[in-house]
């Protein structure tokens, strides 16, 4: 009988977060990112060294020790290239506790867009670069290949599974959403429609969600959450199925969910719990997809995230500003490439970054205060002019560049 076993996945992303770029510095300030005033709310330096005493590590050191105590745990992260360009830049230290972590075997990365892009539902070809991009990153960075693929904001359909097949990716990761699921488990290892070889592992979000949105929320009925308690919860959830797949931002752990919470001891107590009996165990990514065959096919036609509670993109274009904003952005894709000019496309790309569009929703409720949580401005209305601004003065640097080109 095969062991029960959890797929952890944590998902690592810093942007580059735009200033207050104002319509009087276009076409004559071309910084877009970096921020003078340290303790400004928009400054990258600045919010990197509160997340990484927050967050990345004590939970470097806190994977360290479990890793050292359980040759059973195991766990996938995803790192984006802003995260790792921001960490090099800032707090190396960090970055040199994820390699750490990646050298002891059981810490597997998971590829994805080296921005955090949604390139995918506008360029396939920006897309493929930079899924290239990253692959070659983490392997200069942590001397690994990746083998399994998760798109941004776990952004999935029938056709990007069908791409990361052919590309030659052995696993896939969705959020198991309920409409698509139907009378299914997330539990299990499926089939993308339409694929051949790649496996599909789809997330627990109710399992997963008690970590990182209720963990905290004393209103919530089960609060507060023990180990104890969420032990009996994996172990009913696992009852006859394959894997249950845990699916959350690495911040879950210090940012989202405070120390002063118990976040910490409480995971350190339950991976404890989990692993004190023999018949379970910890998977990465790529073993849950090897080691079983998939129970079924799942079809998702119609793009489904793991963002707010809908499960669709309106959280990055569901209004005329996100949707104006990333279609004014990607019809530079061509003459911004061909100009070579690698700080052009550099900028370019970094405005690609999702949470751009993010911090323009304009959603009500949960999920509106959601996304004001994590966005830097006063109201979506300022991170669209921001943007606009720089996008205005990004074409103004293409018309110069093109110019001084043709005098060539």
């Amino acid at each position: 009988m095969s062991k029960q076993a959890i797929t952890l996945y944590m998902h690592v992303h810093q942007p580059f977060r735009i200033r207050e770029y104002t319509v009087f510095d276009t076409s004559l300030n071309h910084n877009y990112f970096e921020e003078t005033d340290y303790f400004s709310q928009h400054n990258n330096e600045r919010i990197f060294h509160k997340v990484a005493d927050k967050s990345y590590r004590p939970m470097n050191a806190l994977l360290k020790k479990l890793l050292d105590e359980h040759p059973e745990f195991k766990v996938s992260l995803s790192i984006t290239g802003t995260f790792i360009e921001q960490a090099r830049a800032w707090a190396p230290d960090v970055l040199q506790d994820f390699k750490d972590l990646v050298d002891t075997g059981r810490v597997e990365i998971v590829a994805e867009t080296y921005y955090h892009s949604l390139a995918f539902f506008y360029s396939r070809e920006e897309f493929v670069n930079q899924v290239e991009a990253h692959k070659q990153l983490i392997r200069d960075t942590f001397g690994v290949e990746t083998r399994v693929f998760r798109n941004t904001e776990l952004s999935y359909n029938d056709s990007l599974a069908q791409w990361a097949d052919e590309y030659g990716f052995e696993g896939i990761l969705a959020e198991g959403w309920d409409p698509i699921l139907e009378w299914r488990s997330p539990n299990f290892v499926y089939r993308p429609e339409g694929t051949k070889n790649i496996k599909l592992l789809m997330k627990n979000y109710k399992l997963s969600d008690d970590l990182a949105f209720r963990f905290s929320n004393q209103a919530w009925e089960e609060w507060p959450l023990t180990a104890d308690k969420y032990e009996s919860w994996t172990t009913s959830a696992m009852e006859g199925q394959s894997t249950l797949n845990l699916f959350m931002d690495y911040e879950t752990f210090g940012e989202h969910q405070w120390e002063d919470t118990g976040i910490f001891e409480f995971f350190d107590e339950f991976v404890k719990r989990w692993l004190s009996s023999p018949d379970r165990t910890f998977y990465t990514a790529t073993e849950a997809v090897r080691n079983s065959e998939p129970v079924g096919t799942i079809s998702m036609p119609h793009t489904v995230t793991w963002a707010d509670s809908e499960r669709d993109l309106t959280a990055w274009l569901g209004n005329d500003m996100q949707q104006e904003a990333l279609r004014y952005l990607y019809e530079l894709e061509t003459p911004v490439l061909e100009t070579g000019d690698i700080e052009l496309i550099g900028d370019w790309r970094k405005l690609q970054t999702s949470d751009h569009s993010y911090y323009m929703c304009t959603k009500w409720f949960t999920d509106g205060d959601v996304h004001a949580y994590f966005s830097p401005y006063n109201s979506p209305y300022d991170a669209f002019l921001y943007f606009m601004n720089a996008l205005r003065d990004l074409r103004f640097r293409l018309a110069e560049v093109q110019a001084q080109q043709e005098e060539k």
